[in-house]
């Protein structure tokens, strides 16, 4: 009796670990300073660089404005991923280099973009799983194995 409430213990606390959740971090993560202390007018290209390191990216047209992305995700066993921490931060820098605007997104800044699910249409005809379990049912082979085609010259 005593080794079947040990084993009822043990298959609760298993089944009740599998329901934990584990975390995934991805990005930049900061070290002292965070990418929201930077102060327009006080700060420059070199004093973020000092303070925040490389950017996780830079504007595609021109370096004036540095990207620093940071997320945290969330997995329940077989589900998707949730994202529960998003963090956005776009540093604007003027002619002189000196930072002129901070601008800080998070998860709620986000959208949504809906793919277009249209399907390209194939030709001929569908075929129901049953004609697709049975439908070779009854034919004959063209050719046997080891007999030669006599359609195809040269064999």
């Amino acid at each position: 009796m005593a080794f079947r409430s040990i084993a009822i213990g043990l298959a609760a606390l298993l089944a009740a670990g599998g329901c934990t959740a584990t975390r995934d971090f991805h990005g930049y993560v900061p070290d002292q300073a965070l990418p929201t202390d930077i102060k327009p007018v006080e700060d420059t290209r070199s004093s973020v660089l000092a303070r925040l390191g490389s950017p996780s990216t830079t504007s595609i047209f021109d370096d004036k404005l540095w990207v620093y992305m940071s997320s945290t995700r969330e997995y329940y066993a077989y589900y998707y991923p949730r994202v529960i921490q998003r963090e956005i931060v776009a540093i604007q820098f003027d002619e002189n280099d000196v930072v002129s605007d901070v601008l800080v997104y998070d998860v709620d800044d986000g959208r949504v973009v809906d793919y277009n699910s249209r399907v390209t249409p194939t030709r001929g005809r569908e075929l129901g799983i049953l004609e697709q379990l049975f439908g070779t049912i009854g034919r004959l082979p063209q050719q046997l194995p080891g007999q030669r085609d006599p359609r195809q010259p040269g064999q």
